[in-house]
């Protein structure tokens, strides 16, 4: 199986459709959001990340799952609003997936067979971060904060190259 995620079709909350090739030459930080979680104030430091980094190459997209708990009920419309009065989020936010299940999107097919661990994504904000060759290169758990040193160093590194 292939570990790149570029010819996956994502879409937006707003309904177009984008193919994450679109990317290339990014690296990325997908995550997997809810908006009544205990790891909710995630955001505030993806958004951190993302005015840090953004100039240098990355891009952080919000996948808004309610596969966990049931914590992601909203329209797009109301997480959109919510994501941005409660927590500022200025990063691309994408349609309501599936993480896992009979359902699951096929990009969460893909970053969840890509690296060690595979298998189901376990619960809300878990992290998958892929280089500029949109090569799946590292996974992080829900508990990992954005300002975690093992992830800011992911992402340090992979911005290098």
């Amino acid at each position: 199986m292939s570990t790149t995620v570029s010819d996956i079709t994502v879409e937006t909350m707003d309904g177009k459709q984008k193919q994450l090739s679109e990317y290339a030459g990014n690296v990325l930080l997908i995550v997997n959001v809810a908006s009544f979680c205990g790891y909710t104030p995630q955001y505030s430091g993806l958004e951190n990340l993302n005015q840090k980094y953004r100039d240098a190459g990355l891009r952080v997209l919000g996948f808004p799952c309610n596969d966990f708990g049931a914590q992601e009920p909203g329209t797009n419309d109301e997480i959109a609003q919510f994501c941005e009065t409660s927590y500022g989020v200025t990063f691309e936010m994408f349609d309501k997936v599936h993480a896992k299940g009979s359902q699951q999107h096929p990009l969460y097919a893909k970053l969840t067979q890509a690296v060690e661990p595979s298998g189901d994504v376990a619960w809300n904000f878990e992290k998958f971060l892929v280089n500029r060759q949109g090569e799946v290169v590292a996974r992080f758990k829900s508990a990992v904060k954005p300002d975690s040193p093992e992830l800011i160093s992911a992402i340090e590194q992979a911005l290098a190259q």
